[in-house]
């Protein structure tokens, strides 16, 4: 499904979002490795499901558009 935003709007979201998963998930890391470097290393989670959710929204921008055919 396509947004009414127009290419440009939705170019920049996507790279806010991908500025604030680097933040983000930079300072977890940081706060893991200042608290419990010797325990698991639980900023992985994030990590990864963050990082589907930014892959979801990578399709969403720059998937090619469906074709309007009825069937």
């Amino acid at each position: 499904m396509k947004s009414t935003k127009s290419e440009s709007a939705q170019k920049w979201g996507l790279r806010w979002h991908l500025l604030f998963y680097v933040l983000g998930n930079l300072a977890q890391v940081i706060v893991w490795w200042i608290y419990n470097p010797d325990h698991f290393f639980w900023p992985l989670w994030s990590i990864v499901f963050w990082g589907i959710g930014l892959a979801f929204h990578y399709w969403s921008v720059y998937s090619p558009p469906k074709s309007n055919t009825q069937y």
